[in-house]
Parts: C-alpha cells; structure tokens; sequence
C-alpha cells in the first residue's frame, strides 16, 4: 500500500494455512493485484526467506495491529501447521535478527492468534509449550547477535 508503519511494537508470527506450499508460491499469491493480504516476510520449507513489503510500510497480515508490527509467515508441510526444521531454524534467525535490529526482545514476538484469537499459527496456538520453546530459541539466537 505504500502506507509507513508507525513505529514497530512486536513481531508477528503466522502460518499461511497452506499445507505443501512454498514461499514463492504465497510470494505469487500476494502480487495478485485481487489480493488483500501481504506479509513483511515469508519463510519457505527449504527455510528460504522472501520479503514481500519493505519494513518501513504496513502490511495486511496482523488486522489491527498492522500499523506496528512485523509480519512474518511460515510455510508448513502438512494440516498440523507445525513448521519443518528448515523453516523452523529460519524464522528463529530472522526473527531473532528483527528484533535485534529493532531493539526489542522475545517478549515482544506474539501470534496472530494473540491480536484477533484466530488460530494462527495453528500449532504453536493449540501447543503452548511448542511456541514457548519457540519464543526460547528465539531469545537464544538473540543473545548470540548481541555478543
């Protein structure tokens, strides 16, 4: 859209509810000019990582929350949406390396799921300890850039 973010509050992270589709397939989905959603980010099952929308701007992934915040969405290889190794080491280090850029910790990651309740990312919403550990390993990988 072109519209600058207002500052950047958290991180957001997102499953795209496609099972066994790619980054650049969701990547062709959002250039769509009939598209309404985008994202900052998206990270593939190889844990490729494309940028889709440039930091400074809003992306349409997070609702309301998307005047501050980062949007990332994950790639997942089947119904559970939990996110395959490759995918899973790359949004930690992209993660990890937002919020190091942007001087904010792992306590400012949430899910889209904590914005509007919506089950997203599915299985780190109906897994607490799994997006517990994720938000560790986050904070591990962060404590490595800041060395």
């Amino acid at each position: 859209t072109g519209a600058a973010l207002d500052g950047v509050k958290n991180i957001v992270i997102h499953y795209v509810g496609n099972p066994g589709t790619s980054a650049q397939n969701n990547r062709d989905y959002y250039n769509k000019p009939t598209t309404e959603v985008s994202s900052h980010f998206l990270v593939g099952l190889e844990g490729e990582i494309i940028q889709c929308v440039p930091l400074w701007e809003k992306s349409a992934a997070s609702n309301w929350r998307n005047n501050d915040t980062i949007s990332i969405e994950v790639c997942h290889p089947d119904e559970t949406g939990q996110f395959n190794d490759a995918s899973y080491s790359s949004a930690v280090r992209l993660t990890a390396w937002l919020l190091n850029e942007l001087g904010l910790d792992e306590s400012d990651v949430i899910r889209h799921y904590d914005i509007t309740e919506k089950l997203c990312p599915l299985y780190y919403v109906e897994r607490e300890d799994a997006w517990e550990q994720l938000k560790n390993d986050i904070g591990t990988k962060l404590n490595e850039y800041s060395k």
